[in-house]
């Protein structure tokens, strides 16, 4: 997936949204700059299948030899995908965040949380002030 045309929460998840059978669905990640700053992972839970959750709600947790940070749902639905593999290769999270790196799937139930995400430009700004 290209960043640029990636939706952005201020917490570092990004989220790239598609119609699958007539439904919104989120795909959500972890954008570069958060693997970056996280550094050294070891450790990832991925969200439970079928879990409902709003925006701001903690999915999954991802530990690095530094920190456990959690990942925080960025929209409101419920979990339709996860996947599976990542956990067993972090590595991947550093390698292709976009790609291959997804975290997991998340059909919309609402609209709950689309106003807050950024354009790749306003994110880029957001980590710009934070790196410093």
């Amino acid at each position: 997936m290209n960043p640029e045309t990636l939706l952005y929460a201020k917490t570092h998840e990004w989220v790239s949204l598609a119609d699958e059978g007539g439904s919104k669905v989120a795909t959500v990640g972890i954008s570069a700059f958060a693997v970056e700053a996280l550094t050294d992972l070891v450790f990832m839970e991925l969200p439970k299948m079928g879990q409902q959750v709003k925006p701001g709600d903690s999915i999954c947790e991802i530990e690095s030899v530094k920190a456990v940070s959690d990942l925080y749902s960025p929209v409101e639905g419920e979990v339709v995908a996860v996947n599976d593999p990542l956990p067993d290769n972090l590595e991947t999270l550093s390698t292709d965040p976009f790609g291959a790196g997804w975290v997991c799937k998340i059909k919309l139930t609402g609209e709950t949380g689309l106003d807050k995400l950024m354009d790749h430009a306003a994110y880029q700004a957001v980590c710009a002030e934070e790196a410093h």
